[in-house]
């Protein structure tokens, strides 16, 4: 019977410096979802003793979320075997990479783990709401490798919190921008280099990852212009993560909704707060009402027509800010 001390006395023998099994243009998403206060790094060995378990001689990844994936404990069978051993990433180089990018993360609420070994039915690095999975190489991988893998998925973790897919208006922006609007050749389904969350990930490994994380001095998709090159580009993810106009995020509340509900912020100066529907179509456009310490707008669920919305998600976001607060009227 396979323990998890076998597991764990197997991954103190392999090497922790590290390789990439695969380039970082193969990185793939998860959908798990894991919830964290500020950004969590959980190292190779905390992972494997507090988040793996022995199930019938295998090995499996338990996330808090209570998601759940196979973990492969040998490189035997894989097209490329290495040098017969798995090498998760450094801690200390994952911190390094993230100290190196140059965007505002603090406010991020997201959790790292760096696996021991791959999962089974998704081995390159993954990265989803609020997760990011580090997989291990089968050679060792150096500096500029795990800098430009971290960069990448942290790609993924910036869209997901600033620019989730539901965000019609921002997604447009951005494929106008990036002269992406072809929905048929770039989209989800499509190859990965086309696919829009992968383009999104590049260009911010790019513009925003230290200098180990672009020692390619490339992107994955080379069809397209290095997002340098792109006018507005940088200015535009920058601004994902600069907040609201004011010196607080706009609060919607209550949240889900029965009909009324209020948005809030303090802050010096206020604008009008637009609501859109998850296609991006304006439903409302709210004033603001001062209060003793800032701005409340006030929404009675209805568009501009006075008729009401339907149960679903919507989008308020006050003019010249860069980013909108999700809320949710139920029925």
């Amino acid at each position: 019977m396979l323990s998890l001390l076998r597991w764990s006395l197997g991954l103190c023998g392999a090497v922790l410096g590290l390789a990439c099994m695969v380039a970082v243009s193969r990185s793939d998403e998860v959908a798990a979802r894991a919830s964290a206060l500020g950004l969590v790094i959980h190292d190779a060995n905390e992972t494997l003793t507090s988040y793996c378990h022995e199930e019938d001689g295998t090995l499996w990844l338990v996330l808090p979320s209570g998601a759940r994936f196979e973990l492969l404990t040998s490189t035997c069978g894989l097209p490329n075997p290495g040098d017969g051993s798995f090498h998760p990433f450094d801690e200390s180089v994952v911190r390094a990479a993230l100290s190196g990018v140059r965007f505002p993360i603090t406010g991020l609420t997201d959790e790292i783990f760096i696996l021991p070994y791959p999962r089974r039915d998704a081995l390159p690095s993954a990265a989803g709401p609020g997760l990011m999975l580090l997989s291990p190489g089968v050679t060792a991988m150096n500096a500029d490798q795990q800098h430009a893998i971290v960069a990448h998925e942290l790609g993924h973790l910036i869209q997901y919190r600033f620019m989730p897919d539901e965000d019609a208006v921002l997604w447009n922006r951005y494929r106008s921008l990036r002269g992406i609007t072809d929905a048929d050749r770039y989209s989800a389904e499509a190859t990965h280099a086309d696919r829009p969350h992968e383009i999104f990930a590049e260009d911010f490994r790019a513009l925003f990852g230290d200098a180990l994380a672009n020692y390619s001095s490339s992107i994955e998709n080379q069809t397209l212009c290095v997002p340098q090159q792109v006018a507005g580009l940088e200015a535009f993810i920058q601004s994902l993560g600069s907040g609201p106009i004011g010196s607080e995020s706009i609060v919607g509340f209550p949240n889900p909704a029965h009909g009324a509900l209020s948005f809030r912020r303090a802050g010096d100066a206020a604008s009008p707060l637009d609501v859109f529907d998850p296609s991006g179509r304006r439903l409302a456009s709210l004033e603001a009402t001062p209060l003793a310490t800032g701005w409340e707008w006030r929404w009675d669920g209805r568009d501009a027509h006075g008729r009401r919305v339907s149960a679903g998600v919507y989008f308020a976001r006050e003019r010249g800010a860069s980013s909108s607060v999700r809320v949710i009227v139920a029925e």
